[in-house]
């Protein structure tokens, strides 16, 4: 395998290799920038080298950009001559056809769209023609040498890849923190600056921005100067990159920065915003560490001569890479008494560091390379993280994101690293195309990406940690040669990593041959299900195992074939068994080394050497077998579900010391709800020795085994006296001590084991009165006076076990129906609750909390009461803190309370508000985190009858994702998920049914459905009904009768307004009052809607299609606990008598209503003698077809028969007779 095999070289002809960039002007009032058009100081410069004698057209990545001028300068005078440009974005508007509203149609318009401006396909946004007139360009074309481009451009108000933040307060610019920055969604640099946007074209750079005197520009390289101008007014800073670069690693910041020189590597400078040059001291003290153990773990030195990394406000995610310098989110910032945020923060900077390794310095080639850059990078990020906080941290923190992967696998499809060979089927099974960066769904890349890493930890496992690591060695010793060396294709390509690439390196370096696993595990999605079974065999002393996959039918689960790792733990030891798997269900015999003792005590060896003291009175006693693991290294991707004695799940919690096996326990030992199980989990929480996570996570385990235990449980509620016994004073348990929290894994405890505490409930399903005084007691008895690190995390989890408390079966009792909420009406514990959570929320406003972490558990808590029926629902009370200049967080809290309202109580209000901030909100992260709290809790899901699945709906949010976010592909992706969840991947069933037709197919003989305008649920039966083999003379002279036939047929109902409707509803309940219609109407089929409420019938089945039993489930339902509280106009109830006038089926239109009013019978006959005279030439067809074809199988013409037949009597049934298969109604 060559490893040289560049994808892009034949595509693209050209290549560059050097680019200038020069920015003069940065306006932040008109928050834009421009480039001065008079003068050729400022100016966008690429050197380019043809590949081609002939030449004659240059083809840029350039979006949301005013281009003035395009030039080529030649000879060495600078001589210019003008070229000609053409600029066309086809990403403003994907779709060019209005009707057509399913996904299918939109994915593949989109993937067209990304392809005919991919840099990597030699295609782009900007066109410029090469002259052919001036000789000095064809020669310099020829001999491919240096052809200068200049373009002047300018950026005004961009709507994605700048953002301007400009606090409005008093003050100049630089005291009010005014600053910008550049962001990408992978290679969308585009959108400041015209380049080759392609991770495979790396090129020098050389820059300069002209900035105001007080403020200071930050971008990738070394700093050579800084230039004043004059008046003293103005600086330009310029910088150079010598090391070849890709453009979408290119960035710039420019700010009032406050500067940080790291004290320990001078080569490193922190900048943040004003007055906060503390926290970046506490924050980033650690910085030397990582890049010193980064160098070793390599092999290698950092690639770079800086370093530099950048603190704004309003980022677009928490932290991107770039080349020499990282932007980071001023949240990152902690002091050194916030303890929560300081894991946080530390992995994402020691990640950010490793992704200038393999990321910035060596890039992805293409996207489908992607899997290497991203899971290498964390790969490392993740063995940094494993020696700061310790092996169990990092196994935790492995398990979970395996997990994560697992449930996107299964809900949605399996994740394909590399889809380069994935045929057009197996892409299509996805509602989004999976072939390029800018298409795939928001979920999909966060998944992607942990699989990435996932899939490298496999590596480290098949080849050995060292050589793989000297795979990465090499990678980098390659890439570091070629950077000082000139512009040479062969060269620079070491600075792309590709599959081809790393497999050629692996085997260089190894000598093996990965093949096998990169079909498993990157060419193909999934991830492999194992369910076990076993049982000791007492004479032949062994364990005969069962694994069996019995669910590759499932949603991302796939069939496995290959090795695989038992470990068994005995009386004498842990005995690792390799056994290889090849069916679908495999039996393995297991020889156990150990042999069953009676009443026999014995310290028993452990997988880590240790040696422990056990009670054996539980197991059985002809079986030395204590545990069973399936691969406990986790060597696959895969889900054990393992069937073995409530025993043995006990002594694997208690003994077992990986971290992994625990949590497997924790998952499943909450389904033997007994005693011993119940001091399983007690041991484990009370286990000094073991992971503070396990016994967080063991605390709700045990909430739940105790509510199924509620009838039959004795003593204290569960994790009480655990509580007092750790945290309690000596002399009084009740009254906590002073907060201590420098013992990590108590603090840890101390914040989970109240919140499961609060979901304790007694056999009435009520939080035990005991619990609710015992955390009213810890807020009473809180003192952090004398403890050296905040307790603001502790306080909000205090106020979530606080709102964990609350039942609606409370509620029930104190509120029956058509009861108004007041203070009076609530008990006495839920005043409490709600003075303790009203206080809280109070005080934060005063005395603020880091990230305001109390006030977002405050408006969660608030949520809960309102779900639970103790508070009437308000939404604008969380409005007030949704609104811009909230702190995000709070925001985010606030935002997904009114996603949950709008769902819950169906109001169209809130949607429309929170639809308004995705189209206008200026925080793009902001619109990106309410189209995925959308996509997880959708107001309504497909097909289902609702309020707010209206028309309207559906052409708002398709024009939001059609034409309103070129310049954010991750945005507009995001709204293709929201699309997906409210209508799937057919056309929305709310719209009006259109004609749908047949598309005739000569060849084959063969008629089909044209589905583009089908709803999902009519897709199936459309097909079958119209995919018959039918002779193409027959078809077309019945296409001749069918149009005549047609042209008489009303397919589009009349558009009616949201409010019309609810007024004609309005109007049918007074209506059903009368005498008139005191009784019930029961329509069916075949019977017509009464006169009286035709038209309100009418516009209630066609715009929504409301029956009277989804109609109940549209509306939100109040149950016996809900007090009555005054509904929003857009979601009036129907009475019974309103919806029994409504139609279960679409109301018959008035030809059909003449037909059965004239017993049956048309009210034209001449179009009855028509459809007569069509089914008699149909049934001549019949005959003349099987006489043809008479040599035929004998069953395949009794199949055509039945088809026939049933097109007959589907044509005869009181609708259209049209028996054509080239229209359909």
């Amino acid at each position: 395998m060559n490893k040289r095999e560049n994808k892009s070289e034949s595509k693209r002809h050209f290549k560059v290799c050097h680019q200038n960039l020069c920015i003069h002007q940065i306006n932040f009032q008109k928050q834009s920038f421009l480039v001065s058009i008079d003068s050729l100081d400022g100016f966008v410069e690429l050197h380019v080298i043809s590949q081609r004698d002939d030449l004659k057209r240059i083809k840029l990545n350039a979006k949301q950009l005013r281009v003035f001028r395009a030039a080529i300068l030649y000879t060495d005078d600078n001589l210019i001559k003008d070229c000609d440009f053409t600029y066309s974005d086809p990403s403003l508007d994907i779709c060019q056809s209005e009707n057509k509203r399913n996904l299918d149609t939109f994915s593949g318009s989109h993937s067209s769209v990304v392809q005919s401006v991919d840099p990597d396909r030699g295609n782009g946004e900007l066109l410029v023609e090469v002259p052919e007139d001036i000789p000095e360009i064809v020669s310099a074309v020829k001999e491919r040498t240096v052809i200068r481009l200049h373009i002047d451009f300018a950026v005004e108000r961009p709507k994605g890849g700048v953002q301007f933040v400009v606090p409005e307060s008093d003050g100049s610019l630089a005291e009010r923190g005014a600053h910008m920055f550049t962001y990408r969604y992978e290679n969308s640099n585009r959108l400041w600056f015209p380049c080759v946007d392609s991770y495979s074209e790396v090129c020098t750079w050389r820059m300069e921005f002209t900035v105001d005197l007080n403020m200071i520009a930050v971008s990738c390289g070394e700093l050579i100067e800084t230039v004043y101008t004059s008046d003293n007014k103005k600086k330009t800073y310029h910088y150079s990159l010598s090391t070849p670069t890709c453009a979408p690693n290119i960035a710039l910041a420019v700010g009032p920065f406050e500067v940080m020189v790291d004290p320990f590597m001078h080569e490193v400078t922190h900048f943040c915003l004003p007055h906060l040059l503390p926290l970046l001291r506490d924050t980033c003290g650690f910085l030397h560490e990582a890049f010193e153990f980064y160098e070793e773990l390599l092999s290698s030195r950092y690639p770079y001569t800086c370093y530099k990394q950048v603190f704004v406000d309003e980022s677009y995610e928490e932290f991107q890479s770039f080349a020499t310098m990282t932007v980071l989110s001023t949240n990152l910032l902690h002091s050194r008494h916030i303890i929560d945020q300081t894991y946080h923060s530390r992995r994402l900077l020691s990640h950010a560091i490793a992704q200038q390794f393999f990321g910035c310095f060596i890039t992805m080639q293409s996207w489908s390379d992607a899997w290497l850059s991203r899971g290498i990078s964390a790969f490392l990020a993740s063995q940094y993280y494993k020696k700061a906080f310790g092996n169990n941290e990092y196994r935790f923190d492995l398990y979970q994101q395996l997990q994560e992967v697992i449930q996107y696998e299964q809900k949605y499809r399996g994740v394909v690293l590399d889809p380069t060979k994935q045929s057009s089927s197996e892409t299509n099974a996805f509602y989004f195309p999976i072939k390029h960066l800018h298409t795939i769904s928001p979920l999909y890349d966060s998944a992607h990406k942990k699989k990435s890493y996932l899939v490298i930890r496999m590596l480290e496992n098949y080849l050995g940690r060292e050589l793989l690591l000297q795979v990465f060695n090499k990678l980098l010793s390659l890439a570091i040669n070629a950077a000082p060396q000139k512009f040479s294709a062969n060269v620079w390509f070491n600075f792309m990593i590709s599959t081809n690439s790393f497999v050629w390196a692996i085997s260089t370096v190894t000598g093996k041959n990965i093949d096998t696993f990169l079909q498993q595990w990157v060419y193909d999605g999934g991830h492999a299900k194992f369910h076990s079974s076993f049982v000791f065999n007492r004479k032949r002393n062994t364990v005969e195992l069962e694994i069996k996959q019995t669910d590759t039918h499932m949603t991302g689960v796939k069939k496995y074939v290959g090795p695989l790792v038992v470990t068994v733990q005995e009386l004498d030891g842990t005995f690792k068994h390799p056994v290889q798997i090849e069916d679908n269900m495999t039996k393995h015999d297991l020889t156990c080394h150990s042999k069953s003792r009676r009443n026999k005590k014995k310290k028993i060896p452990l997988c880590t050497g240790e040696e422990v003291d056990m009670d054996l009175s539980a197991m059985d006693p002809d079986s030395p077998v204590l545990w069973i693991r399936i691969d406990p290294e986790m060597q696959l991707l895969r889900e054990v579900v393992l069937e073995q004695p409530d025993y043995q799940w006990q002594y694997q919690l208690r003994f077992e010391r990986d971290v992994m096996a625990q949590m497997d326990v924790i998952h499943f030992i909450d389904r033997f709800s007994t005693p011993q199980t119940r001091n399983a989990l007690t041991d484990t929480i009370n286990n000094e020795q073991c992971f503070y996570r396990v016994r967080c996570a063991a605390t709700l385990c045990l909430r739940k085994v105790a509510n199924q235990m509620a009838s039959t449980w004795t003593g204290p509620p569960a994790m009480l006296s655990i509580f007092r016994k750790i945290f309690g004073s000596h002399s009084c348990p009740h009254i906590i001590k002073l907060n201590n929290f420098s013992k990590f894994q108590h603090y840890f405890l101390q914040k989970a084991m109240p919140i499961s505490m609060a979901g304790l409930r007694n056999i009435h399903g009520i939080c035990p009165q005991e619990v609710l005084k015992f955390l009213l007691d810890l807020f009473k008895y809180n003192d952090n006076s004398k403890n050296k690190f905040s307790d603001n995390y502790y306080r909000a989890a205090l106020i979530d076990a606080l709102s964990e408390t609350v039942t609606p079966v409370v509620t029930a009792v104190l509120n029956p129906i058509g009861q108004q909420i007041t203070a009076e009406a609530l008990s006495t514990d839920t005043k409490c609750i709600l003075e303790e959570i009203t206080r809280y929320l109070n005080l934060d406003k005063l005395l603020p909390c880091y990230r305001h972490t109390v006030t977002v558990s405050c408006l969660k808590a608030i949520r809960h009461l309102q779900k639970m029926g103790h508070l009437p629902s308000n939404p604008m009370f969380f409005r007030e803190y949704a609104v811009s200049g909230v702190f995000i967080d709070v925001r985010k809290a606030a935002l997904k309370a009114l996603i949950d309202i709008t769902k819950s109580e169906v109001r169209k209000e809130d949607l429309d508000f929170l639809l308004d901030l995705v189209e206008n909100e200026s925080i793009p992260c902001i619109r990106l985190y309410i189209l995925k709290q959308f996509g997880k809790n959708p107001p309504f899901v497909k097909n289902q009858q609702n309020i707010l699945n209206t028309e309207d709906l559906v052409d708002r949010l398709w024009h939001l994702m059609n034409s309103q976010l070129s310049y954010d592909s991750s945005i507009r992706c995001a709204v293709v998920d929201l699309y997906y969840a409210l209508y799937g991947r057919g056309r929305p069933s709310c719209l009006p049914k259109p004609e749908f037709s047949v598309v005739l197919n000569l060849k084959e003989k063969k008629a089909t459905v044209s589905t583009a305008l089908v709803a999902n649920d009519d897709l199936e039966t459309l097909e079958s009904s119209a995919r018959m083999d039918m002779d193409v003379e027959d078809n077309i002279n019945e296409s001749k009768e069918t149009d005549e036939s047609f042209n008489d047929l009303e397919i589009v109902p009349k558009r009616r307004t949201f409010d019309e409707i609810i007024n004609d509803t309005k109007l049918t309940r007074e209506r059903e009052k009368s005498p008139q219609s005191a009784h019930e109407i029961q329509l069916s089929p075949q019977t017509t809607a009464p006169e009286v409420n035709e038209s309100v019938a009418e516009t209630v089945s066609e715009d929504i299609d409301m029956t009277s039993t989804s109609h109940n489930q549209s509306l939100p339902e109040l149950s016996s606990d809900l007090t009555t509280s005054q509904m929003p106009s857009t979601a009036t109830p129907m009475t019974s008598e309103a919806e029994a006038t409504v139609n279960p089926l679409k109301e018959k239109s008035k030809k059909d209503r003449d037909r059965d009013e004239s017993g049956g019978h048309s009210s034209k006959p001449h179009k009855d003698k028509k459809k007569k005279k069509k089914k008699h030439k149909h049934k001549e067809h019949k005959d003349k077809h099987k006489h043809k074809h008479k040599d035929k199988d004998k069953d395949r013409d009794r199949d055509r028969q039945d088809r026939h037949h049933s097109h007959d009597r589907t044509a005869s049934s009181g609708g259209s007779t049209n028996t054509s298969p080239v229209k359909y109604t």
